[in-house]
């Protein structure tokens, strides 16, 4: 038991515990190492270029926050079973295994209708079974349906410790500052009411700060420009390669030519447990390098729209993106649409792989489903973070800001 119980350095937090053999099991996983070469915010290195920083460090991360919580709220004189903090520590580790390659990037690239969510419910199933029925609570936690409410949004909701976890470490690899966060004092000022979290009222500006902060990085790294057309032109290099593999042969390392040949889809898996794990294990093996593999053949391919794709993506040489607060004119994209055509010489259809346009949508804060964030005011009553604030921006950023964008090859002559 001694053995197991690890300190990792973190370059965040300093030292990291992990709390009980519990924790140690499920990070031994292959599935749980596979997050070790899946980079967390994609393709963001395009533009900074420390962030090459992983699933798997994320992980540990939030799960050091949640022991810290889980200390704090039972100071505070919370009851918390030994087995429950047991549970919200693996709900928070397991919370991203379904991450496929370069995480949120590839988001319904190879399941269809199966979200990282989803994904990650299966695979805490799969495992549970090995472990016979240790996760069972965990995955109630997971579900949000465990009676202790404030667990699950300790693992998912506005304030929890994948948040907290991922703007400080992101804001840390890229160097945005603006994106740093107190989380040592947000957690200090946590409060169970009600069987729901709250923030102390002392704790008001810490919030604040986290809300601005999340819509900085936003809009400075998550959505920066130049990151949306890198994702958008490694998303259509697969899509192509898919297309291209029904009637040609396309190289790809052989775990993700089971994904381009369809072999894998969403209702596949459904049909048999048999399936499905062979479905889980194919997906596990899947990481970033199998991309990056085959997009170096695939530039070499005599496909003129795949091998611009992927030499694009492979060489940084990226398409030009414009940004709107309004729709493109449906003109300007026909005219784009006919040089690209005319230039490479393809279809009217394989122009929408390399021209294209879409929206962009950032919200820092959420009111929705009563999910917001509860300040514990003083005179004991509850009241949401937009209420309590007496900054009039944190109102503001409830709402959804809505971005267009375009893009297309640079070689174009206007």
């Amino acid at each position: 038991m001694r053995n197991k119980l690890k300190i990792i350095n973190d370059p965040v937090y300093g030292f990291i515990n992990i709390p009980s053999e519990l924790q140690f099991h499920i990070i031994e996983h292959p599935y749980f190492q596979r997050l070790r070469r899946i980079k967390q915010l994609g393709l963001s290195y395009f533009v900074y270029p420390g962030t090459t920083h992983t699933r798997f460090e994320h992980v540990l991360g939030a799960m050091h926050l949640m022991s810290n919580a889980l200390h704090e709220l039972s100071k505070k004189g919370q009851t918390i079973a030994e087995d429950e903090k047991q549970s919200a520590l693996s709900a928070i580790l397991l919370h991203d295994i379904g991450h496929g390659p370069f995480s949120h990037t590839l988001e319904g690239t190879f399941f269809k209708t199966l979200t990282h969510e989803d994904l990650t419910l299966l695979f805490m199933k799969s495992i549970n079974e090995e472990f016979k029925g240790e996760l069972d609570q965990t995955i109630q936690v997971f579900q949000n349906n465990h009676p202790k409410k404030f667990l699950h949004s300790l693992v998912s909701g506005q304030l929890d410790m994948d948040r907290l976890d991922y703007l400080k470490r992101d804001s840390f690899y890229s160097g945005v500052n603006e994106g740093e966060i107190g989380s040592e004092r947000i957690i200090k000022m946590l409060r169970v009411v009600n069987n729901e979290l709250a923030i102390e009222e002392k704790g008001i500006y810490s919030v604040e700060q986290f809300i601005i902060a999340r819509r900085i990085m936003y809009w400075q790294v998550y959505l920066h420009k130049t990151v949306i057309v890198a994702d958008e032109m490694l998303k259509r290099a697969i899509r192509r390669a898919t297309v291209l593999s029904k009637n040609v042969q396309v190289f790809s390392t052989p775990v993700l030519s089971r994904f381009i040949n369809e072999q894998i889809t969403d209702n596949s898996i459904k049909e048999s447990k048999e399936k499905l794990k062979k479905a889980l294990d194919a997906f596990a093996e899947l990481d970033d390098s199998d991309i990056i593999v085959s997009l170096k053949e695939w530039a070499k391919h005599p496909d003129t729209v795949l091998s611009e794709l992927s030499r694009g993506i492979l060489n940084r040489n990226l398409f030009k993106i414009e940004i709107s607060h309004e729709k493109f004119p449906i003109e300007k994209i026909n005219r784009i649409k006919q040089k690209v055509k005319e230039k490479y010489k393809i279809t009217d259809e394989d122009t929408d792989f390399l021209v294209f346009t879409d929206i962009i949508k950032n919200k820092a804060y959420s009111t929705e489903n009563d999910t917001g964030i509860n300040i514990l005011l003083n005179s004991g009553k509850i009241s949401d973070i937009a209420e309590a604030s007496d900054l009039s921006n944190i109102n503001t950023l409830t709402a959804t800001v809505e971005k267009y964008f375009l893009s297309y090859p640079k070689k174009l002559n206007f």
